[in-house]
């Protein structure tokens, strides 16, 4: 096949078509790594990351063309490619002639600190999951993430440069899933 491309597999913002112009791109499953969200000394706001582990996780596999990562590594400095075994993506799309995963750089790495998440990059993050996998996948999204903390609630004025517009319908139901994991939000 002549059109095969190295592709990443995104599991957090990049799962929000909105926030890149990766084509083609495929929704799937990724087993053995979990999400979780990371504190670094880069920024007082933690990531989401991926680690290994006996987990699975939905996420988006999108096309690097011409192996071009140089924007992709710009907007994920804080992390390190990682390459992923075709057999661990379900589905692998044949057009991926390799699969890469971002995850936090150990180098910058913090134990949690109690900084909070941002309700702008959670809110890009549940409007992706939703486009891609609807109302059962932003389930899954909450369920399978570790490391919560508290939010911040920059809505108003939002700090996540990739920040998407959201609908009322889309804000609730990021809020109703972080009140149900009972996480404290804080006014930005």
């Amino acid at each position: 096949m002549s059109d095969r491309h190295p592709a990443f597999f995104g599991y957090g913002s990049l799962v929000n078509r909105a926030t890149h112009d990766n084509a083609p791109a495929t929704p799937a499953r990724l087993s053995g790594w979990r999400r979780i969200w990371r504190h670094t000394y880069l920024r007082d706001w933690p990531y989401l990351s991926a680690e290994p582990a006996d987990a699975a996780i939905d996420g988006l596999i999108a096309a690097v063309p011409g192996d071009d990562w140089a924007v992709l590594d710009r907007r994920e400095a804080a992390y390190r490619r990682h390459p992923l075994a075709h057999d661990r993506l379900s589905p692998a799309p044949d057009w991926a002639h390799r699969i890469e995963v971002y995850a936090v750089d150990e180098a910058h790495a913090l134990p949690p600190n109690g900084h909070p998440i941002l309700l702008s990059y959670l809110d890009t993050v549940v409007q992706g999951f939703l486009r891609e996998f609807g109302e059962r996948g932003v389930a899954d999204f909450f369920a399978t993430t570790a490391g919560w903390t508290a939010i911040l609630d920059d809505r108003t004025a939002p700090h996540y440069p990739r920040h998407q517009p959201t609908t009322k319908a889309e804000r609730a139901l990021t809020d109703g899933h972080a009140d149900a994991l009972d996480l404290m939000r804080r006014r930005a």
